[in-house]
């Protein structure tokens, strides 16, 4: 199935009232689940090598979830700030394209609704927005890292 096909479907679930969406084509299956604002999707396919496509910012975004908690940083400091986690699964990147600036860094200061990183899933690149005001206090993953659902990813402290 082709890439494209797949963010249509996407992009016409998430404008419709349908809150489940299952399609089986031969050894290809996709199953799409919305609940809420945030799309859960499953995708299996026999493993198969697949050309290099560019990627390219999608629609599909997931607000980051929150830990009002403080969080221990990858340094081994202590750093004080809510945590943000990761939505979904994925791999970590701190800027759009290997040669732009990172979206944050320590010291930054974020409003409401600005990008704190990406999250690639199946080649749909999810921005993460900041929910709040703050100061990023620390960034726990490394560039390229992989992240599971609700791993730690920045300790913000709210202004």
């Amino acid at each position: 199935m082709d890439l494209k096909l797949i963010k249509n479907i996407l992009n016409l679930i998430s404008d419709s009232d349908v809150d489940e969406v299952a399609i089986e084509e031969g050894d290809f299956k996709i199953k799409v689940k919305k609940t809420g604002t945030v799309e859960q999707v499953t995708y299996t396919q026999p493993m198969q090598a697949a050309p290099a496509q560019p990627a390219a910012p999608a629609q599909p975004q997931a607000p980051a979830a929150v830990d009002n908690t403080a969080s221990e940083s990858s340094g081994g400091s202590s750093a004080k700030g809510e945590t943000v986690k990761s939505p979904i699964v994925g791999t970590f990147y701190k800027a759009s394209s290997p040669d732009s600036d990172p979206f944050v860094s320590v010291g930054s200061k974020v409003s409401k609704g600005d990008t704190l990183c990406i999250v690639e899933a199946m080649k749909i690149m999810n921005e993460i927005e900041a929910e709040f005001s703050g100061t990023v206090q620390d960034i726990l993953i490394e560039d390229g890292q992989a992240v599971e659902f609700d791993q730690p990813l920045f300790v913000i402290s709210k202004d």
